[in-house]
């Protein structure tokens, strides 16, 4: 809980330019700038958000997940998609719009325990294979996440005393 959020996605950032700089190094042709061009840019990040939010809302293995979010999740969707745009690589469009995302500090009004980590990751994970045909792409984002999602816990499995529905 001591390492500091910006240095944390400041570490994820070079690693996905990194592995993203080996995934276009076979390429001839003239090599994507990023992981969102790679994968599709603004279409299919957008695609991949609203996915992540739909499996979210339907299916019951994420109940407890989608209990904690507002009833209208059309700002929430749209932010995800914001903040996923600069973490893929993309246009900052987050950042410019609220500046850093301070994820672990924007979050802390909400009870995140094993179980909510557990099925946002379960809702990604099938966003990710629903979206992405390119099983490379999706376990690229994959491996980068999960870390990222797992720094968000901030309470004890069981103490979760989270919000109801807004």
């Amino acid at each position: 809980m001591g390492f500091p959020i910006t240095a944390y996605l400041s570490m994820i950032m070079k690693r996905l330019k990194k592995l993203t700089s080996r995934l276009t190094q076979s390429s001839t042709e003239a090599k994507p700038k990023s992981l969102y061009d790679i994968i599709g840019g603004e279409g299919v990040t957008r695609q991949l958000c609203e996915t992540f939010y739909d499996v979210m809302e339907n299916d019951p293995n994420a109940a407890e997940l989608l209990a904690i979010h507002q009833e209208d999740m059309s700002l929430t969707r749209q932010k995800f998609f914001e903040f996923m745009s600069g973490w893929l690589g993309g246009p900052q469009l987050f950042v410019e719009k609220y500046g850093h995302p301070r994820l672990r500090a924007r979050h802390l009004h909400v009870a995140i325990d094993d179980t909510m980590v557990t099925q946002w990751l379960y809702c990604m994970q099938r966003a990710l294979k629903q979206t992405l045909p390119e099983r490379q792409h999706q376990e690229l984002i994959w491996s980068n996440i999960q870390p990222l999602a797992w720094h968000m816990k901030n309470q004890d499995s069981g103490s979760s005393d989270s919000q109801s529905r807004g």
